[in-house]
């Protein structure tokens, strides 16, 4: 209780959440306005003497360009921000708690409450942090300030172990039994190379003496060393690496210093020293406890933060150190399974292979979210906790599957669900060939490869992260009796694909899902602002041997020959290729062709296929079934929409056009 007393909502409170509410926000309002206009008025005055005095020497006054500070608020903040701001912190009230909305965060009104004073989290919580930018390298790369980094951020590897010793080991400090003795021998190796020195300026302080000094009342030059326990490691080669070597005969050892190790294992090691210092620190081990600055009370939270681990770090270092790093904070006595002490470990990543080391729980994914019209674009983070629901089905499968195709979906723009191998190797082809598909090649766009009666399980998760999804599936069409068939109009055909039924457009019946239109074939999720749509095979109009007729398609390789009927029909190749090119040239009809078609593919190799189309001469000759064609140009349009409400086209395009008569200056800023 004596912990949290300062942030308690109630005397009646007897345990459960607390809150409380950290804002920067000015210290005095009302003095805060008055120094900027004080200032800001200063500044007019002083254009306004300038322009003046250019009209008294004949010059135009528009001629006068100077810009003085500060020419707004934000100009102003940005030089007296921490004079006139700090972080107060007021106590929430954890029954008034709301969860997150549709993405937006509901927070508790302050309704006038008074600040608390002081800092409520001091002997509460200890906070340690590891910086993204570690500056390793060769000694002098950097900038000036990580040459002198406190311990909190310090580069290399042997000033975090100075650092260490300093302040767990230094025999100086607090000594014990141990102590006296390896200071006996420090000081018994001084007063030997206090000798050595003395003999050795013997010479010149003689020589010196000839010149006059010292004199009769002079003070004599005297020359000793001081040996100090840190000393010894306060030099560049105090931390070597040891490369194992032999001659034949006798092994032994030759040491690389500490720079030219390779930057993956400096960073890795350089980590885990860290993570074992700040777990050291907050136990207060060895000399530590005797220089405790702080409350008498160990904290019995331990918050660390690493900001992007995996720099430099090979992908099974990256999992090995995310799956160890909790384990080192934890490796002490008084920690383990000990719950009066609790470590929480905070990483953030772009690294998937990161992600996937942990569980769903354990995510927090940041969500970009679009402004619209004026409003500044925001990020909203989103608890993969409860993703699933109560589905542990779905939750076990999904899991399973991101972890066997390290994807990276938490780190794309959009993601494109596909139905089989023939799909993941043909449409990112189509993509990259494609000139209408331009758009997404600039575009980080994760490709997984589903199947359609499984695609349907990445719904909650798509859902609770908001991202932007095209599914390519196929129609998966069957007669009235069940059974897989071609689709054909009338005879009471129904899908057997999950997704079409259940999730987009949520239709079971042939005929409905045939003439749906394009645009019908979205789910928007207004709330969340973004939308998820499918593609699967649609008529399409063809002429073929001086008829022109409808075909429907039930598989990508039969739309792609449909699509490129006079390019199959030359086509060299084998396998599939040969077969259709033979069944193009033997087909009377549309209708016979399909059916040829269909026998084809029984017992022909699809991924085969795909590769065989990837060796065509012209990729562009090859065009995409006008189903792929058209999820793909709602993909690109919704990427290049998305992108104008987060304000990134709009400042690209404002860079170069030109300025507008009627529009305040500001408008294209």
């Amino acid at each position: 209780m004596h912990y949290v007393q300062k942030i308690l909502p109630t005397l009646d409170w007897d345990g459960g959440r607390l809150g409380v509410r950290m804002r920067f926000e000015p210290k005095d309002a009302a003095q805060l306005q008055k120094e900027y206009v004080l200032v800001r008025t200063q500044a007019l005055a002083l254009q306004e003497a300038a322009a003046s005095l250019a009209a008294e020497q004949g010059k135009p006054a528009a001629d006068v360009q100077v810009s003085i500070w500060p020419q707004n608020l934000i100009e102003f903040l940005q030089r007296k921000l921490i004079t006139f701001f700090t972080t107060s912190f007021y106590v929430l009230d954890p029954a008034k708690c709301v969860d997150p909305q549709h993405s937006e965060a509901k927070p508790q009104a302050l309704n006038g409450s008074d600040p608390i004073e002081g800092n409520p989290f001091r002997g509460l919580i200890r906070i340690d942090e590891i910086g993204a930018q570690r500056g390793f390298g060769m000694p002098g790369e950097g900038n000036t300030e990580d040459a002198t980094a406190t311990s909190s951020g310090s580069r290399k590897l042997s000033a975090q172990l100075r650092q260490y010793y300093a302040r767990h080991l230094n025999p100086c400090e607090n000594p014990d039994a141990q102590d006296i003795l390896a200071l006996e021998a420090i000081e018994g190796a001084q007063q030997v190379f206090n000798l050595k020195l003395r003999e050795s300026f013997k010479s010149p302080l003689n020589e010196m003496h000839k010149l006059g000094y010292p004199g009769v009342t002079d003070p004599r030059l005297d020359i000793s060393t001081r040996l100090h326990p840190i000393d010894g490691l306060d030099h560049d080669p105090a931390v070597q690496f040891a490369v194992p070597f032999t001659d034949g005969k006798n092994p032994t050892d030759l040491y690389l210093p500490e720079d030219s190790n390779g930057l993956g294992y400096q960073n890795l090691i350089s980590m885990v020293f860290r993570l074992m210092a700040f777990r050291d620190s907050w136990m207060r081990v060895g000399k530590a406890k005797h220089k405790a600055t702080d409350d008498t009370f160990i904290p019995p939270l331990h918050l660390v933060l690493i900001e992007e681990p995996e720099a430099h770090l090979h992908t099974q270092v990256q999992q090995v150190f995310i799956r160890q790093a909790h384990k080192i904070l934890r490796n002490h006595p008084d920690l383990g399974e000990n719950s009066h002490f609790v470590t929480q470990l905070v990483v953030s990543t772009h690294s998937s292979h990161i992600a996937h080391e942990c569980k769903f729980e354990s995510l927090r994914y940041f969500r970009r979210l679009p402004g619209g019209g004026k409003a500044i674009p925001t990020s909203c983070v989103v608890n993969l906790e409860d993703a699933f629901g109560d589905a542990p089905d779905t939750k076990r499968f999904v899991t399973r599957y991101l972890r066997v195709t390290h994807c990276d979906l938490f780190f794309a723009d959009a993601a494109v669900l596909i139905e089989g191998s023939a799909e993941r190797i043909l449409v990112p082809h189509f993509v990259d060939f494609r000139p209408e598909f331009e758009k997404l090649k600039e575009s980080y766009i994760t490709w997984l490869e589903i199947g359609g009666s499984h695609a349907h399980k990445m719904r909650s998760l798509i859902e609770k992260i908001g991202l932007t999804t095209l599914v390519i599936t196929d129609i998966d069409s069957c007669n009235a009796k069940g059974a897989s068939a071609p689709p054909v109009r009338g005879a009471g055909c129904t899908t057997r694909n999950t997704t079409l039924r259940k999730w987009c457009p949520a239709i079971d019946e042939l005929d409905p899902l045939l003439d749906k239109p394009e645009d019908e074939k979205v789910k928007v999720y207004a709330n969340e602002k973004f939308s998820v749509r499918v593609a699967y095979q649609s008529p399409i109009t063809v002429q073929f041997k001086g008829e022109t007729a409808e075909a429907l398609s039930y598989t990508l390789e039969d739309a792609v020959v449909m699509a490129n009927l006079d390019l199959f029909e030359k086509l060299k190749g084998t396998g599939l290729i040969a077969k259709f090119r033979k069944a193009i040239v033997d087909s009377a009809d549309l209708t016979a062709l399909g059916i040829a078609l269909k026998a084809a593919l029984k017992d022909g190799d699809k991924a085969e296929f795909a590769l065989e189309l990837l060796e065509i001469e012209d990729p562009v000759s090859l065009k995409p079934p006008a189903y792929i064609k058209e999820g793909l140009l709602w993909l690109a349009a919704q990427l290049e929409r998305e992108q104008v409400e987060l304000g990134l086209a709009q400042i690209a395009e404002n860079r170069d056009a030109p300025p507008v008569d009627e529009a305040p200056a500001e408008a294209s800023a």
